[in-house]
């Protein structure tokens, strides 16, 4: 996110195998990306699932309660006052 009042705030989550990107959700997309053949196949079941819900959830449940307090340790590194 790039503001303290959250309005930026983007949860994206990637799937890694061997190094390689295969799927990614992205909550400003709104759904989970495949980027190989197998993350495409992925992408379209977990897309329909409750995979997808869980997600979009995760940006409410644990992202924006999280962010104050991760923003002000951020800050507190840099020096800047909020």
């Amino acid at each position: 996110y790039s503001s303290k009042d959250l309005h930026g705030i983007e949860l994206i989550d990637s799937y890694v195998f061997n190094q390689a990107e295969y799927i990614r959700f992205n909550s400003t997309v709104g759904k989970f990306v495949g980027y190989t053949e197998h993350g495409v196949k992925n992408a379209e079941t977990w897309n329909k699932g409750s995979e997808l819900v869980q997600e979009l959830g995760e940006l409410e449940r644990y992202c924006k309660p999280h962010a104050d307090i991760l923003y002000s340790a951020v800050l507190d590194k840099t020096g800047e006052q909020g």
